[in-house]
């Protein structure tokens, strides 16, 4: 248990470290958060947060959350310009853009609007310190619950995935935060439910229903993801011998149902219908092409194809730092990419050492779905990779491809030197203190205000909240702190060696077969 102390901090300082990048943006700052935010209110047609319309597709909702975007777009442009805004929500507006329809699957913005108050901004704020706990609460859980073999895993997929686009999503009010988290945890309870037994396996089965209610409920693309997730663990767990045939289907009941409620939210979602037929090609608007767009827009036919065909990764590099933050209109230094992407080879490599047929093929499987998602819906849509289809689409699918990337067979792990995983948790650190920076001084006082100081120059910040750069260094240290306790856990020469054999000395109710042997 003296060893084990420091673990303790470790969901603390995650809740802090993905506080400070939901307080790093104002209202609005999420992509399309125009329009989650109004489906956010208009959940329920409460008659005084949100009012019906003049039409099934319209309502009225406050002014502020239509309005709250009025910087995107333009990066030099700080958060100031909404220093007027009516925060109360008395101000009302008529608007069509929203979940009126059933784009989108409702749950997520179901559960949010419990969180709507008389403050737009201390709602916006509530609601995003909810889903930094939901995430945080969920792996913390699993760290508990899952064999400990596992633990590494579930270290390694979340450390490798989330700086930066994936730290700004879970801290956000953008649904897709909950696709990344439903995705990612929806696998790995399974896989923890079907290795063990008793009071541990049903509550890893609970969790498996969260996370996939949390995925399907927010986006429809994330419940094939999940379908994608639980076929893996399928793969990965099905019993060679015949005798215990009659128990894995006996216990493949949960995932069967887990599987039925995906592919009712997908068949609900009129989302869904842009990854059968794409998205409407053409320009991004939808209307003719402009005399200077750019050459690649005007392929056709087989060109096109290649064109995306070569340039898929291109997307994959966005969720690294490559594309903007918020509304793509935040550039983060080449340095963050750099290092994310870095290390997510560096480790995956030394996964591709622990490999045998089974995880090859899910492996392989995951990879060639990465591809070809993206590349199906572009040729769909008759679009080219940077447009329409954004790399947060496939986020979820890459947490997914990660941690199939690092399991290991009970008993194993994944070995790492000491000077291995200092660089990591160095690297990555680096990674998340620029990226958080950059996008804090994007709202604070625009691009075009260079500085180390966030206090200085300030044009925008959140009322009664402590400064910028206490927020930032406070974030900042956290996220290096978590690292360096998490990954000393499960990464650390010494310590991975022992939790690797003390699964055997686990209580009984913490492994069955079928294992992955």
């Amino acid at each position: 248990m003296r060893k084990l102390k420091l673990i303790y901090l470790a969901p603390l300082l995650a809740v802090i470290s993905l506080f400070a990048w939901a307080l790093a943006s104002p209202i609005g700052a999420g992509p399309d958060d125009d329009f989650h935010l109004v489906s956010t209110w208009c959940a329920v047609v409460d008659g005084t947060n949100c009012e019906p319309g003049v039409s099934a597709d319209t309502r009225i909702v406050p002014e502020t959350i239509l309005e709250s975007p009025c910087f995107a777009g333009e990066p030099d442009q700080s958060a100031a310009c909404q220093e007027d805004f009516d925060l109360t929500g008395t101000d009302m507006e008529l608007t069509d853009r929203g979940n009126f329809v059933g784009s989108y699957p409702p749950v997520y913005y179901w559960v949010m609007h419990a969180f709507v108050g008389n403050d737009i901004g201390t709602s916006v704020v509530i609601m995003r310190l909810v889903n930094v706990l939901l995430f945080v609460g969920l792996t913390s859980a699993l760290f508990w619950l899952l064999p400990i073999a596992r633990r590494q895993t579930l270290i390694l997929m979340w450390t490798i995935t989330t700086v930066p686009l994936g730290m700004f999503l879970i801290a956000s009010n953008n649904p897709s935060g909950w696709a990344i988290v439903g995705v990612g945890t929806t696998w790995l309870a399974l896989l923890g439910y079907l290795e063990t037994t008793g009071w541990r396996r049903w509550v890893l089965g609970g969790i498996a229903a969260v996370g996939t209610l949390m995925a399907a409920g927010s986006r429809g693309d994330a419940a094939i993801y999940t379908i994608l997730g639980i076929g893996a663990v399928f793969v990965l767990t099905f019993p060679r011998a015949k005798e215990h045939w009659s128990k894995f289907a006996r216990d493949a009941i949960l995932p069967v149902v887990l599987v039925g409620v995906c592919f009712l939210f997908f068949a609900l979602s009129s989302q869904s219908s842009s990854g059968v037929s794409g998205f409407t090609s053409g320009s991004p608007s939808g209307g003719p092409l402009p005399e200077d767009a750019d050459p690649a827009e005007r392929l056709e036919g087989f060109g096109r194809f290649a064109y995306n065909f070569l340039n898929i990764p291109f997307l994959w590099a966005g969720n690294f730092g490559e594309w903007g933050l918020g509304w793509l209109d935040t550039p983060t230094p080449s340095i963050v990419t750099f290092s994310t992407m870095a290390c997510f080879m560096a480790i995956g490599f030394v996964a591709l050492s622990r490999l045998w047929g089974r995880k090859l093929f899910v492996v392989a499987g995951a990879g060639f779905a990465l591809w070809a998602v993206p590349l199906y819906v572009l040729t769909q849509g008759g679009q080219i990779v940077g447009v329409a289809v954004q790399p947060r689409y496939v986020l979820p699918l890459i947490v997914l491809f990660a941690g199939l990337l690092v399991v290991t067979r009970v008993g194993e792990t994944l070995s790492f030197s000491r000077l291995q995983v200092i660089l990591v948790v160095a690297t990555l650190s680096v990674a998340n203190l620029v990226a958080l920076h950059v996008n804090m001084r994007r709202y604070i006082k625009g691009m075009d205000h260079p500085g180390s100081n966030l206090d200085l120059g300030i044009e925008w910040w959140w009322d009664g909240v402590p400064s910028p750069m206490f927020v930032f260094v406070v974030g900042a240290v956290a996220y290096a702190g978590l690292l360096a306790i998490v990954l000393r856990a499960v990464a650390w020469p010494s310590l991975a060696v022992a939790s690797a054999s003390a699964h055997l000395d686990q209580p009984t109710d913490t492994l069955a077969a079928p294992t992955i042997r």
